[in-house]
């Protein structure tokens, strides 16, 4: 294993710029705020550590990119950030995300929730799910796993269509894996930034997918016609645990990040470092480190510390009561599945340190 490391002169530049403008634009920030976005360049700093390589197929190895910082990110003229008009992310999910309707739609208000703290101070919307007939996608059975997969680009495509005209975004979820051309195996997900759509699957992260007990297989018929999608009519769907919904709100705040302009962090451990494949995945964080919090930050306008608040109710299973939260699909037979946050637990300790340091 080795880690990247990084001077603190180079971070502290990453976080602050050089640039006057945002120099005074930093000094302005909550003087807690500071104390915890400075921890970047700390050589005491507990609470962001560095990035780690475990092997040649880790993303920084096997994809080189130039690293982003605050400068570079502000003055981006494709970047995008919510306007006063369009301030709301709308989630679509395609297909049924549990094995009854009402774990599916617990599992989508979750979901919903999570981002409404993590994209604090953003109005979150659900759409009525679909099922996968209605986007009209290309789908094929994978010749490795013997799965379903749906085309990415063309549920791209659906959605562009579908965005309401106050969505900053609009992102899928779905159960069912993807593929983006035929000749790539599966993604996890897609977007377009300009656009302001993603499409992102959660079929590979339960706890079965990769193993020779995977029920998901499907018997390949000799002609798989392209406007039947009855193949999909009661498709495997894993099981809904702890780990699948703390993987599940990765990717959905990681990829909904790229469509902020965030480009994948090589500074320090972060959610927005690239992943290519699970175990990777599982070791990057659910935080933002402070470079890319400050990003975040300045595009959305929120309090730190209410942000953080917003993300330890989310855990502790309370209703997140952000500014403008929609409470669209309310239902009066509303059944509340427990939450599975155990997997959440040691991030909501970091998160109360974060915490202790900001209103210290």
């Amino acid at each position: 294993m080795q880690t990247v490391q990084h001077s603190e002169q180079t971070l502290k530049t990453a976080l602050i710029s050089k640039n006057p403008t945002l120099v005074s634009q930093y000094e302005k920030l909550d003087a807690g705020e500071r104390r915890l976005l400075n921890k970047a360049f700390k050589p005491d700093n507990e609470l962001f550590g560095p990035i780690t390589l475990h092997s040649e197929s880790d993303w920084i190895i096997s994809h080189p990119e130039v690293p982003q910082d605050f400068e570079q990110f502000f003055s981006d003229p494709s970047r995008k950030a919510p306007s006063p008009e369009k301030r709301s992310i709308y989630i679509q999910c395609i297909g049924s995300l549990g094995n009854t309707r009402i774990i599916s739609e617990e599992y989508i208000k979750w979901l919903k929730g999570y981002c409404e703290a993590f994209f604090y101070g953003l109005t979150v919307k659900l759409l009525e799910p679909v099922p996968v007939s209605v986007t009209r996608c290309s789908f094929r059975i994978n010749d490795n796993t013997q799965n379903l997969q749906i085309h990415a680009g063309h549920i791209l495509r659906f959605l562009k269509k579908k965005k309401p005209r106050d969505a900053f975004c609009i992102v899928g979820v779905t159960m069912i894996d993807l593929y983006p051309r035929d000749s790539w195996n599966f993604v996890f997900g897609q977007a377009s930034l300009t656009d302001g759509v993603g499409i992102f699957s959660f079929a590979r992260y339960g706890s079965d997918f990769y193993s020779s007990r995977y029920e998901g297989r499907v018997n390949k018929p000799q002609r798989v016609s392209s406007s039947d999608y009855s193949i999909f009519d009661n498709y495997y769907i894993p099981e809904v645990t702890s780990v699948l919904l703390l993987r599940s709100c990765k990717t959905l705040t990681h990829e909904i990040g790229h469509i902020f302009g965030l480009r994948h962090c090589q500074w320090l451990a972060c959610l927005m470092q690239g992943s290519n494949h699970l175990e990777e995945a599982d070791r990057r964080p659910l935080n933002l480190c402070p470079i890319c919090l400050r990003k975040l930050q300045c595009a959305i306008g929120f309090s730190i510390i209410e942000r953080y608040q917003a993300l330890v109710r989310w855990i502790d299973d309370e209703t997140v009561d952000t500014p403008g939260a929609s409470t669209e699909h309310s239902r009066e037979d509303d059944v509340n599945l427990p939450k599975p946050v155990e997997a959440f637990k040691e991030w909501k300790e970091w998160i109360i340190k974060c915490l202790a340091v900001v209103q210290k």
